[in-house]
């Protein structure tokens, strides 16, 4: 992308000169045909105009944009549209003052779609990073000329989505390092620390209690096979990850992941909270509960919550209420189900699932509080017994050896 320079001839046969940004001849060409010049001449932009950002975008070196630019690029949308400012406008405003070259050139090709006729939702859909459930509902909300409404309650929808999904990242995230860390300590001595002694106790000649003989066994074991064991823990980890990706082992690995304690409500709550909050915005923007599930199951991202919702959207075209294929989910909590049957019975469901989510996000929080309680201590209890036991078995000898 750079600023091009070009000499053109007016419908009325006047020679013009100026400038236009594009990234290609062939680009510059097609705009000045949309404006009713006949291109002349095309003079590319110097090297002090290059936009490295762009160039690393056509490369596939730019990394995505993800949800916190998206968050911020819809508030800012809506403000605008709110505002009464012309669509176009608003995206020619949003593509000058955006820093991350991937949606740049997102709302670009958005604008350029939209001036040649398409709608927002349509020029939208040709993006990547605007999934369904994104275009959507702004198809809901350019339908019902609501458009700043919708794009309101999708920022909120954005905002609260990434919440959840941070929550239990940094739940998972925390005992993981922590007993890494703990296991990386235990490693480093078995294999260096427990041979100094070893060496000690062979030079007295005294009897090895069976505690030490173990623990020597196990550092021999370490220091025999460590640099084989790194490689294997390696190339199973590829294994596993490659495993998940696929339809079967992503459904394994989510039913496993369900049944731990508490690490197994988190994930199901955090999920429930997203599809209900989901549904909600679908809902209230106008969407059919059918096509709003439909939705809502892209957006789980775990595999056997997905299928379960699969049948209660199967239930719902064959003409059930949303209530009973809900209660029917032995994870979904009762007290949630009559709060959706309320809904429905008075008219309100997209309010009730609003307030579902905020249920769901309240126990993840509470959830999430109880593990850090829990795992912390108990993740020291264990890594301090481990190494306590390593260092009672070395010293256990020259104790006996003392007391004789």
């Amino acid at each position: 992308m750079g600023n091009w320079r070009y000499e053109a001839i007016s419908k009325d046969g006047r020679r013009e000169a100026g400038t236009v940004q594009a990234g290609t001849a062939k680009e510059v060409r097609r705009i000045l045909r949309g404006k009713g010049l006949r291109p002349k001449r095309v003079i590319p932009p110097s090297l002090l105009e290059f936009d490295i950002g762009e160039w690393m975008v056509e490369k596939g070196l730019s990394k995505p944009f993800g949800p916190q630019e998206l968050m911020r690029f819809t508030k800012q949308l809506a403000i605008m549209v709110n505002a009464g400012v012309p669509i176009i406008q608003s995206l020619e405003i949003l593509y000058k003052q955006q820093k991350h070259p991937v949606l740049k050139r997102a709302i670009k090709r958005i604008g350029a779609d939209v001036g040649e006729g398409k709608t927002i939702a349509e020029a939208m859909r040709e993006q990547k990073g605007f999934d369904k459930l994104y275009c959507n509902l702004v198809k809901a909300g350019e339908a019902g000329g609501i458009l700043d409404t919708i794009l309101n309650k999708l920022s909120v929808h954005l905002e609260k989505q990434e919440k959840i999904k941070a929550q239990i990242k940094s739940a998972m995230t925390y005992p993981v390092i922590v007993t890494l860390i703990g296991f990386l300590v235990i490693w480093g001595m078995m294999v260096f620390v427990v041979p100094q002694f070893v060496s000690m106790l062979t030079d007295t000649g005294q009897a090895i209690p069976a505690i030490t003989q173990f623990v020597i066994d196990t550092s021999d074991f370490l220091g025999a096979w460590s640099m084989y064991m790194v490689p294997g823990f390696i190339v199973s980890g590829a294994a596993i990850s490659s495993f998940v990706k696929t339809p079967s082992g992503k459904l394994i690995y989510d039913n496993l992941f369900m049944r731990v304690p508490i690490f197994g409500e988190i994930i199901i709550k955090g999920n429930l909270a997203a599809f209900s909050r989901t549904l909600s915005t679908m809902l209230g923007s106008g969407v059919s509960l059918v096509d709003a599930l439909d939705i809502c199951i892209e957006t789980i991202d775990n595999g056997v919550i997905g299928k379960d919702l699969t049948e209660v959207r199967k239930k719902i075209i064959e003409g059930k209420s949303l209530t009973e294929p809900l209660e029917k989910i032995e994870y979904f909590p009762d007290m949630v189900c009559q709060m959706v049957r309320v809904g429905e019975q008075t008219g309100q469901i997209d309010n009730m699932l609003d307030k579902v989510s905020e249920v769901f996000e309240d126990e993840v929080n509470a959830l999430i509080d109880t593990m850090t309680k829990m795992v912390e201590p108990l993740i020291i209890v264990v890594l301090g017994g481990m190494i306590a036991t390593i260092l009672v078995a070395m010293y256990l000898p020259m104790f006996m050896s003392a007391g004789e």
